[in-house]
């Protein structure tokens, strides 16, 4: 019974870092369509970002956090501007062509700077950890249930509460009559990546705090685990990207004790490809029907 206890916290941990990443996709997904591929990448440069500012720059710890944060929402709005603001109207395999491309781009430029041998990091969060029942919990563990339940609270009182908010409602159903009330619907898609991608920096800094290691590709599966528990929980369903993010690492925690560790990554897709079948829309999503 512990060692299940323990999986499930492993989960927990792993999962709320995916449904951190998750929620990126959802918002990005829910207000200008699109699938961005290179949010994974993101959450690369962002434990980049921490290590050149906390250990290279010697910055203090929460600003060096504040600072990592920052950079990602510019990164995110560039990458929006460059690459993807020009293909609004372009077909989904011409998008898709171009997240591909993006992410390439960062993972080589990262490799070009900081070479393709993983750096040691020690954690930047030092928080005790607990004791229940004999039970050990990690304070990294903690705080990354905490932040992704305080995430999720505050996107979606900044969706459903704020005039930003009910502008990226306004974009995400029509953005010709959006833009016809008055709405600035570049600004408002430049926002969303701007919170996409602060919200990958957060979970960047929380997987490299668990994992303790940098590389290039660090953002790689994350980032793809993360879209699945995105489309698991039922895409542009901000409660339903926290959902699948927890779900999925439950499943890849339990999959790794008591089945095997490399099939653990087949099980989480079988997972998904089951759930689809059964119901396409996700676990929370909602089906729509369209007016032709």
């Amino acid at each position: 019974m512990r060692n299940v206890l323990e999986q499930l916290i492993n989960g927990l941990s792993t999962g709320s870092i995916y449904a951190l990443i998750a929620l990126g996709y959802t918002m990005v997904y829910g207000i200008a369509k699109m699938i961005n591929f290179a949010h994974g990448d993101i959450i690369m440069v962002g434990a980049y970002a921490l290590y050149v500012v906390s250990l290279l720059l010697h910055i203090p710890v929460i600003p060096s956090m504040i600072l990592t944060v920052i950079i990602c929402a510019i990164l995110g709005i560039t990458v929006e501007k460059v690459a993807y603001k020009p293909l609004r109207k372009a077909p989904p395999l011409a998008v898709l062509i171009t997240a591909i491309g993006v992410s390439y781009f960062l993972q080589n430029l990262s490799l070009l700077i900081f070479k393709a041998t993983p750096i040691p990091f020690q954690s930047v969060i030092q928080v005790p950890s607990i004791s229940i029942g004999g039970l050990n919990i990690s304070g990294v563990t903690l705080v990354t249930l905490i932040i992704t339940i305080i995430s999720m609270v505050i996107l979606t009182l900044f969706i459903n509460k704020t005039k930003a908010g009910s502008a990226m409602r306004a974009v995400s159903e029509d953005k010709g009559a959006a833009e016809l009330m008055g709405i600035n619907v570049n600004r408002t898609i430049s926002m969303t990546f701007a919170i996409g991608s602060a919200l990958a920096a957060v979970a960047g800094i929380l997987y490299i705090c668990q994992y303790q290691s940098l590389r290039p590709t660090l953002g790689a599966l994350p980032g793809i685990k993360a879209f699945v528990a995105a489309v698991l929980g039922g895409i542009g369903n901000v409660p339903g990207a926290m959902l699948g993010g927890i779900v999925l690492g439950i499943i890849e925690s339990m999959s790794k004790a008591y089945i095997s560790t490399e099939l653990s990554d087949a099980i989480v897709f079988g997972v998904l490809v089951i759930v689809l079948l059964v119901k396409p829309t996700g676990l929370l999503g909602k089906r729509k029907s369209e007016k032709v």
